[in-house]
């Protein structure tokens, strides 16, 4: 199939000291497994993709298999004794034809589901996939800037100078939206109705004589004493 995992893709993913390692005895092995072909994708991508987690241990090539094999299940939805029968078919026949009781038979499945391999993948599959492939991205910037500069077509030029404004373009501008919500409660209405008698009392001492509308003007609001308090 055309989507099949290659051995040099393999050995490209993983440190240089381990891709010899690698064979294509078990680049067949991940080819023909027999699952449906959504999980076989899954799988694929999964061992490139978490191939960086082999630079924090010495861990051995088919067991990075067995576990992004697990992993693969458990992100799948998959419960810890179901993902550990799968990858371990052969290993969970044997327990279950033993004898073993189905509480011993979890214990298993859970102390691997916690070995250092599986904990590595777990929290890189955590990571958003465009962080995690930060690095790549960056060089696929490169490589458009270098097509920009040096291709002798004018159209690839074009493409590539577009890519680059494309994915250089900085973030679009904020929009800034106040919404202000004034309640109104008791005490604005009583300030309302209390100014609105001010001015009613005020109109009628100018009507009658007793003040001029500059001696209002210039008339307290409130009579009383205040007290500045100092900022702290």
């Amino acid at each position: 199939m055309s989507n099949d995992l290659t051995l040099i893709q393999f050995q490209r993913c993983v440190p240089k000291a381990v891709s010899k390692n690698i064979t294509q005895e078990l680049v067949d092995k991940v080819n023909t497994l027999k699952e449906d072909e959504s999980f076989r994708e899954a799988y694929r991508e999964n061992i490139l993709g978490y191939a960086n987690v082999m630079k924090q241990g010495k861990f051995k090539i088919s067991s990075y298999l067995d576990a992004v094999r697990f992993c693969s299940y458990k992100l799948m939805g998959d419960p810890t004794i179901k993902a550990y029968a799968k990858t371990f078919p052969d290993r969970y026949e044997a327990l279950v034809v033993a004898g073993t009781e189905p509480k011993n038979i979890q214990s298993y499945a859970t102390l691997y589901s916690k070995n250092k391999l599986v904990n590595l993948i777990m929290e890189q599959s955590m990571i958003p996939f465009h962080v995690f492939n930060q690095d790549a991205r960056q060089k696929a910037l490169q490589t458009q800037v270098e097509l920009m500069t040096t291709a002798r077509s004018e159209k690839v030029r074009s493409d590539a100078a577009n890519s680059v404004l494309t994915h250089t373009k900085g973030p679009d501008e904020a929009k800034l939206e106040i919404d202000v919500n004034v309640k109104q409660d008791s005490a604005i209405d009583d300030l309302r109705r209390a100014t609105m008698k001010l001015v009613q009392a005020q109109s009628g001492s100018i009507a009658e004589g007793d003040f001029n509308a500059q001696q209002v003007a210039h008339s307290k609001i409130i009579d009383g004493d205040f007290k500045e308090i100092a900022n702290e």
